[in-house]
């Protein structure tokens, strides 16, 4: 039976997007919900740009963030801060994207609603984090489960892992995108960009999606096409910056935070690389695939249970750099067509929405 629900959304650094998948996924997943009558509420960072209460219907709860302040630990403050908030109100679903930072406040969760977790990826596999920071991960993935109705899954890789290890019942739920209705070839002719003469990294710049792969692959290898690095600035794309300051052929932009831009700028490209390797669902991969890019991805089980036989894939940065000297992909549209299809039938946001609302509910019948 649908009702129209009370839902609060946690975890995510607020909306409208400007940070990464979870907010795109808040702000499509929150609007989705409101049309069809529910009440939906996602906590936003203290610094975010816009000051409005709602935003597309959807009520903003505006949180303190110290991270700016204090780095990496503010996280848990934020988090908490949310949870806290979110006792004294009367949701009937509590969603939290991502456990890595919430889950340790498990205790303090809200406990006349129903939680529901958004498991992500293998955080605790990532290589910038210590043995120690691991560690805790792997303990913190383990809370997440305690008081959860149910784990959402995002790849089908991850929901296998986590069925193995926790009794908590596992659903597949993945990410969405929007093919675009238009694209513009001035606006890689505006960053001096050659429309299909450049290949293209979006992404967060951190070492497990393999940034330092791709740029020492195009610097091996024969090919005279640029390549674009867009992404977040932090200490690691400084040093990035410092390192490869020299190379020509590597371009470093500022964050990119318009659609448009970013949807034109991978249309005409070259090559798109996909060079995460950790995780689930990647959705700057569904985008890729959603404005029709040539994708080489890094070879891993969550890539291939996403594109199958639709891209080229690479473990190394030497193949990497043999795949763009060659640069002889052969039946790349039959690959862009599969793709396309793909969004089309399977990363379809209102399929995906619709399965959230049929979920949500079910987590109410049976609690």
């Amino acid at each position: 039976m649908n009702r129209n629900l009370s839902i609060g959304l946690l975890g995510s650094r607020g909306i409208p997007n400007r940070y990464g998948g979870y907010e795109q996924f808040a702000a499509k997943l929150g609007s989705h919900l409101v049309e069809r009558g529910h009440k939906v509420t996602v906590y936003t960072v203290s610094e975010h740009p816009l000051k409005n209460k709602y935003w597309k219907g959807i009520r903003r709860i505006r949180v303190m963030n110290p991270e700016t302040r204090i780095g990496t630990s503010g996280q848990f403050i934020y988090d908490l801060l949310a949870n806290l908030d979110s006792r004294k109100r009367d949701f009937d679903i509590v969603y939290h994207l991502g456990y890595t930072s919430d889950s340790v406040w498990y205790f303090f969760w809200a406990k006349r609603s129903i939680h529901m977790v958004n498991m992500d990826g293998l955080e605790w596999a990532r290589s910038k984090y210590n043995f120690a920071v691991r560690r805790f991960l792997k303990f913190a993935e383990a809370l997440a489960t305690r008081r959860s109705i149910f784990l959402i899954s995002d790849s089908h890789p991850i929901k296998e892992y986590l069925e193995n290890k926790y009794t908590t019942p596992v659903k597949y739920l993945t990410y969405g995108a929007d093919i675009p209705e238009q694209f513009s070839e001035q606006i890689p002719e505006n960053y001096n960009l050659k429309p299909g003469n450049y290949d293209l990294v979006v992404s967060r710049i951190i070492p497990d999606n393999n940034i330092i792969a791709a740029i020492q692959a195009k610097i091996q290898s024969e090919d005279n096409v640029p390549l674009v690095i867009v992404g977040n600035n932090n200490r690691f794309k400084k040093k990035l910056i410092r390192q490869y300051s020299h190379e020509t052929n590597v371009i470093f932009l500022n964050p990119i935070y318009e659609k448009d831009i970013l949807n034109s700028l991978r249309r005409f490209c070259r090559f798109y690389i996909h060079g995460h390797s950790v995780g689930g669902t990647n959705p700057s991969l569904l985008e890729a695939m959603a404005c029709g890019c040539n994708i080489i991805a890094h070879r891993n089980d969550f890539n291939q249970a996403v594109l199958g036989k639709d891209a080229v894939y690479f473990s190394r940065a030497g193949e990497l750099s043999q795949i763009l000297t060659n640069n002889d992909v052969a039946d790349y549209n039959i690959r862009i067509k599969n793709n396309l299809e793909k969004i089309r039938k399977h990363y379809n946001w209102e399929i995906i929405c619709n399965g959230y609302e049929k979920i949500f509910n079910e987590a109410l019948d049976s609690a």
